[in-house]
Order: C-alpha cells, then sequence, then structure tokens
C-alpha cells in the first residue's frame, strides 16, 4: 500500500527535510584531506542532535552510523570508521535522513574530496544528479511511477559516453516511497522494466525519495562481508544523488532542498508548491 500524506505530515516532512539539509552542509564542509568518514559521522550526528530531532539510519536493520559514506568505487550503504581516511581525489557519496515527530527525510549528495578530479568523475557526478532533477520534474500529477524512470534513464542515455565506454544505472537499488517510515512502497526503478509495468499514478500526497546511482561502467553490484559495503563488480567508481519530494494539489515541494527546489525545476518549466512552513 502507498501511504497518502496529509498537508500536516507534509509539513512535518519538511522539517525533517531541512534537518537533511542541514546534515548535507555540514558534511560538505567536512569532507577534506585527512578527515576519517567517523569524523563526517560525528559532524552528522550533531547537526541532528542541535535540530532535536533523530537519526533514522542509526540502528535501522542493525547500521551502526547516523549516515552512510560511501567513497569511490562504494556505490551506497558505506559503514563511517576510523579507517577510511579522504585523500585529494576521492569522490564520496553521503547518504543522510533524520525524523522529525515520526515523519522522514532522506537525501544524499556526491561531493569531490580536494582538487585534481578526473573530467570524467566531474561528469559522471553532474549527470547522475541532472538525472535526479529530470526524474523530479516527472513528478506530475496524472503521471505515472514509470514516467519518473523514463525520465531519469532517458536523461542518462542522452549524455555523450564517458571515456570509460558507457554509464552503468545501477539495477540493484533505487528509490522508495517515504513518509512514516524511511523505506516505504512504492521501489521506484532508475530504468524503464517492462515487467514491473507503469506503476502507480501519482495523486497529491505521494511522497517518494527519488535517488539515481550511476557508475563509469557496470551495472551490477556486490556486497562485501559486513553485509552493508556496495561495491560496483568491475571497481568503477560511482555517485549517488537523491532528494526526497512530496507532491501536492499545487506542485511537487523537495522536501530536503533549502529552496524546495524551486531553482532547479524552474529550468524544466515546473513550479514548486510553496513551503509548508512559511
Amino acid at each position: 500500500m502507498v501511504q497518502i500524506k496529509t498537508p500536516e505530515q507534509i509539513a512535518k516532512m519538511r522539517e525533517a527535510g531541512l534537518v537533511v539539509a542541514a546534515i548535507h552542509a555540514a558534511t560538505r564542509a567536512a569532507a577534506v584531506p585527512g578527515a576519517t568518514t567517523r569524523d563526517l559521522d560525528m559532524v552528522a550526528r550533531k547537526v541532528i542532535a542541535d535540530a532535536g530531532a533523530k537519526s533514522n539510519f542509526l540502528g535501522y536493520g542493525g547500521f551502526p552510523a547516523t549516515i552512510c559514506t560511501s567513497v569511490n568505487e562504494v556505490v551506497v550503504h558505506g559503514i563511517p570508521d576510523d579507517k577510511t581516511v579522504l585523500k585529494d581525489g576521492d569522490v564520496i557519496s553521503i547518504d543522510a535522513g533524520a525524523i522529525v515527530d515520526g515523519w522522514h527525510g532522506d537525501a544524499a549528495y556526491t561531493a569531490f574530496v580536494g582538487t585534481g578530479h578526473a573530467p570524467e568523475l566531474v561528469e559522471l557526478s553532474r549527470v547522475t544528479e541532472e538525472s535526479m532533477w529530470a526524474g523530479i520534474a516527472a513528478m506530475k500529477l496524472g503521471n505515472r511511477l514509470v514516467d519518473i524512470s523514463k525520465a531519469i534513464e532517458g536523461y542518462i542515455r542522452r549524455q555523450p559516453r564517458p571515456a570509460t565506454g558507457k554509464y552503468g544505472i545501477i539495477e540493484d537499488y533505487g528509490g522508495h516511497g517515504i513518509g512514516s517510515e524511511m523505506h516505504m512502497d512504492p521501489h521506484l526503478l532508475n530504468y524503464v522494466s517492462r515487467k514491473r509495468g507503469k506503476g502507480i499514478k501519482l495523486v497529491p500526497g505521494v511522497c517518494l525519495a527519488i535517488e539515481p546511482m550511476v557508475s563509469l561502467g557496470t551495472a551490477q553490484t556486490e556486497v562485501l562481508a559486513d553485509d552493508w559495503t556496495v561495491i560496483t563488480t568491475d571497481g568503477t567508481w560511482s555517485s549517488h544523488w537523491e532528494h526526497s519530494i512530496a507532491l501536492t494539489e499545487e506542485g511537487p515541494i523537495v522536501l530536503t532542498s533549502p529552496d524546495c527546489g524551486k531553482a532547479r525545476l524552474a529550468a524544466y518549466g515546473v513550479t514548486t508548491a510553496p513551503d509548508p512552513l512559511g
């Protein structure tokens, strides 16, 4: 069953989303050469505590941290620790979440550590992020879930191929519903699958976490012995971007974006609904 939210519940999700946005800002500033991924986790913990919120990652299925820190070939679910020291030239994807009064926010971004990154890595992150915004722009009243998948995949496939030969749209992980739980129905693929059909109709109150994950090679992944860390099977580096979005009668609200997604969606001719927090 897909949970339909009331305007009041969406407002609470916006509060949680702003906490996630604050985590992103703080961890982005802290992701410098010499920092450990544990350092970044401690930064996130402070932001959550200062906001009076709760972590939705810590303890989820036994996960031991408040954020996921996925470096280079790690696609998602990287566990922060003291051994992983960020180096100049690394790429890190940070996935973060928060709970306010029982309502969840969830978002991820890719950052560049230091300088000297290969152009194909910069372009990989740009393509992944822009495919997310293309998917968000397709979250319109009357569309169906598959229209979001189609927009994400279509944007990626239209881009010039990287020097490695192709972009791999990760197949084993995707977006999801979000609300009173972090992961809810429906599951959202980042590519079109005939087996999955058209999916649900997008109506007011539907809330989704849209999160493409793309590599410079394969679409295939494997999970390491810690039962969490997901890497590409060919060792190519990857990028992960995510926002949580609510659909209302007046349009979408990007709950985890400081401006509700207004600036980025304007390029797609999409007008966002007013911020429920004013």
